[in-house]
Parts: structure tokens; sequence; C-alpha cells
């Protein structure tokens, strides 16, 4: 099932998510919709808040960007040919490598796109859907969207990396998407 998209503006985008067990009601059809969701709105990650769920969980699919790739664009990153799994619960171990930039877009946050530097490798403590205990190192594009998704599950957004006066600029159309006032082709919910 497809779900809707919480707007920029909602409170859920700004919370820290709990922890989930793995007795969380419905949480194996919650992944899938979170997949369906994702994929329709053509996204590479998706986070819990995002859907309007305050809990620690988000999907990332990163295979999707390197199928895409014109020919000249291949063996750019390191991470070939992406990841594609479910994060529950996860906890960064250590960032590491240096900071690099990269234009990231939210689908909280649609048609508002801006470089954002993030380190290099990010390795995570997490558990997958079966609940099967995971510490992973991931880098390059995977490393980024897992970044990102996580940041989801701590009440961050990717403009809270952008510079102030960045930031400001942006009001206008932060305030836009905030009041519903935007078109987009995946379904949204906005703040009342």
């Amino acid at each position: 099932m497809i779900l809707s998209i919480a707007a920029y503006g909602l409170p859920v985008l700004r919370k820290v998510s709990s922890e989930i067990s793995a007795d969380y009601p419905g949480l194996e059809k919650l992944i899938a919709d979170m997949w369906e969701t994702m994929y329709n709105s053509n996204g590479v990650g998706l986070a819990a808040p995002q859907i309007n769920k305050d809990i620690r969980l988000f999907v990332v699919d990163s295979m999707q960007i390197f199928s895409n790739q014109e020919e000249d664009e291949k063996g750019t990153y390191p991470d070939e040919p992406g990841f594609k799994g479910a994060f529950i619960n996860a906890k960064i171990i250590a960032l590491e490598g240096n900071e690099w930039s990269y234009n990231e877009g939210c689908l909280s946050i649609p048609r508002i796109r801006e470089d954002v530097q993030r380190k290099e490798s990010v390795t995570l403590e997490y558990v997958d859907e079966n609940f099967n205990p995971q510490k992973k190192t991931f880098n390059g594009l995977t490393a980024r969207i897992i970044l990102h998704e996580y940041d989801h599950t701590e009440g961050k957004l990717f403009i809270d990396y952008i510079s102030p006066l960045k930031r400001t600029l942006l009001r206008r159309k932060l305030d836009d998407i905030s009041k519903g006032k935007i078109k987009v082709d995946y379904k949204m919910v906005f703040p009342k």
C-alpha cells in the first residue's frame, strides 16, 4: 500500500524516533509498504518519520542509482553496484574519511535540492527486517543515503546542513511546502 509522505513542517520530522522490538505490530507489512511508497515516489531511501511514524526504521536502495547511471559515470563511486536493505534501531559506530559534497533532496521537502557535506563512510550497528543483528561499514553514495535517512530518525533534515543564509533564501519555498502549496506526483500529508 502506498503511504502518504509527511511534508516539511510536520512535527514528526523533528522528533527523535523510538527503538522498536521484533513484535512491533505489522512490521513486515509496514516495511513492504515503505518499499512500495519509496519506489512510487522515485526515492532511494525512506525513513519511518516520513510516513508519520516516529520509530527507528528506514529503507535504502542505492542500487537504483547505479543501474540508471550513464556509461561515463560508471566507476565513479566505490560502493557500486549499491545496497538494498532495511535498517531497524540503527546506531552510528563510526564516521570516517573526508567530507564530500553531493546535491541532496528529500521526499518530505520536494523541489528543493542543496549540496550537503558528509563523511565518506559510516559504520552502523542495526538489526535487519528479520531482527538479525548487523554491523556493517558503508561508503560512497550508499553511506550518504544511509546518513540522510538516519538523520530522519534523529529529527534532522538535510537543510540543517546548509548555511543560515541559504536557509533564509529557501524560507518562502519551505513555507509553501508546509502550507501544501506544492504539486508533486506522489501522496503527501501536510500540517493542518
